[in-house]
C-alpha cells in the first residue's frame, strides 16, 4: 500500500491524491531500475502533474530515496533528506524576494542533489522538478535538460538507484527539447474518467451532474476547481478562458475559416491542406492545444492515455484541445467577434 498525500484543491478543502494507478506503478518501476534518462512529462495545464509529482514524492521517500521536490514557478520545496543543509539553503532562496529566485531556486536543487551525490551513503536520490522550463525560460530548457542528463551520466560518486523527472506545460519546451537525446520525453493527459468521478464526487454541495462535469472539463482538475470556484458558471469560466488566452477579434478574424474547422475536428489541424504553421504555434503557444499526440500505447504514457478519438471532448487521433472548455472558449470567440 502506498500513503496518498493530500493537495490542498481550494482553500478549505483538502483532497487525498485520487487513483492514477498505473501513474503510481510507473514511479515505482523507476525507483526500482532508476531513469537511464531524465523523464520530462508533459501535457494540458491543470491535468494534474503536479499532484503526481508530490505522490511520486512520497513514494520515493517510502522507497528510502533522499528526494529533492521543487516547484519553481511557486517557490515551493519539498526535501525528504536527513541532511538539514539542503533544507536550509533551498529555504534561503524561496525567502529570495527578488524576480531571480525561482533561476537560483532551479540551480541550487540542482546542485544539491549532487552534493547529496557525494556526501550521502544511502545514495538513492531523485529530484522531482515541476514547471521547470516556464520558471527558467524556454532558452536554458536544452541546457538544463543536459546538466540533468549529465548527473544521471556522470555523477560525482557512485549511486546505487537515481531518479529524475521534470515536468512541464510549455508545449513549445517538448520541441527544444526533442531536438536532443537528453531526455525521454512522456505526455500526461487528463485524469480518466474513473478516477475524475472519485475527486468529483470529493467536492461539496451541490454541483450539476457528473456527466456534465465530465463533458466540460474532460477529467482536468483545474478546471474542476475553476468551475466549482465559480459556482458552477460555465459562461464565467469560457470568458476567462477567451481573456486568458487572448482569443480576441484581431485573432478570431485572422483564423477564422481554420478555427471552425478545428472546433469541429481538431485533427483538421494535422491533415487539412495547407495548415498554416504560424496558427499552430499560436494555439500551442497559449496552451489550447497538444500536438502532434503519442500512440495511445500505454508504454509511450504516464498513467492512462486518452481515447484515441472522441469528438465529444475534442480529442483527435493528432491533435486535442487541452479540455472540453477551451474549444468551448474558442467557439465562443468566433461568436463574440463575428
Amino acid at each position: 500500500m502506498v500513503s496518498r498525500v493530500k493537495l490542498s484543491f481550494v482553500p478549505g478543502l483538502e483532497v487525498e491524491f485520487v487513483d492514477r494507478v498505473r501513474g503510481i506503478e510507473q514511479v515505482l518501476e523507476w525507483s526500482e531500475k532508476s531513469t537511464w534518462h531524465p523523464i520530462v512529462v508533459f501535457g494540458p495545464e491543470g491535468c494534474g502533474k503536479t499532484a503526481w509529482l508530490k505522490q511520486a514524492t512520497e513514494i520515493l521517500k517510502e522507497t528510502n530515496f533522499d528526494v529533492v521536490y521543487i516547484n519553481p514557478m511557486y517557490k515551493e520545496f519539498t526535501a525528504g533528506t536527513d541532511i538539514n543543509e539542503v533544507v536550509s539553503k533551498l529555504s534561503e532562496v524561496v525567502a529570495d524576494a527578488t524576480g531571480y529566485a525561482p533561476i537560483k531556486l532551479a540551480d541550487l536543487a540542482a546542485y544539491l542533489v549532487i552534493q547529496l551525490l557525494k556526501r550521502w551513503k544511502k545514495k538513492r536520490i531523485a529530484f522531482l522538478v515541476d514547471d521547470v522550463f516556464q520558471a527558467i525560460g524556454l532558452d536554458k530548457a536544452e541546457m538544463y535538460t543536459k546538466m540533468l542528463l549529465n548527473i544521471i551520466e556522470y555523477p560525482p560518486e557512485q549511486y546505487e538507484k537515481i531518479v529524475i523527472i521534470a515536468a512541464t506545460s510549455e508545449g513549445f519546451s517538448r520541441w527544444r527539447i526533442g531536438r536532443h537525446r537528453w531526455a525521454w520525453i512522456m505526455p500526461m493527459w487528463n485524469m480518466p474518467k474513473k478516477s475524475f468521478e472519485e475527486l468529483y464526487e470529493k467536492i461539496p454541495g451541490p454541483k450539476p451532474s457528473f456527466e456534465e462535469v465530465w463533458r466540460l472539463t474532460g477529467g482536468n482538475p483545474e478546471v474542476l476547481k475553476t468551475l466549482y470556484i465559480n459556482k458552477w458558471n460555465i459562461e464565467q469560466v469560457t470568458n476567462v478562458i477567451i481573456r486568458s488566452k487572448r482569443i480576441h477579434r484581431e485573432f478570431t478574424s485572422k483564423w477564422r475559416s481554420w478555427l471552425e474547422r478545428a472546433v469541429e475536428d481538431p485533427d483538421a489541424l494535422w491533415w487539412g491542406e495547407n495548415v498554416p504553421e504560424e496558427l499552430v504555434n499560436e494555439l500551442i503557444e497559449r496552451n489550447l492545444i497538444i500536438y502532434d499526440l503519442y500512440p495511445r500505447d500505454p508504454v509511450f504514457w504516464i498513467d492512462e492515455p486518452p481515447p484515441e478519438k472522441d469528438p465529444e471532448l475534442g480529442i483527435g487521433k493528432y491533435v486535442a484541445w487541452q479540455t472540453p472548455l477551451h474549444r468551448e472558449a474558442v467557439k465562443k470567440a468566433l461568436e463574440e467577434y463575428r
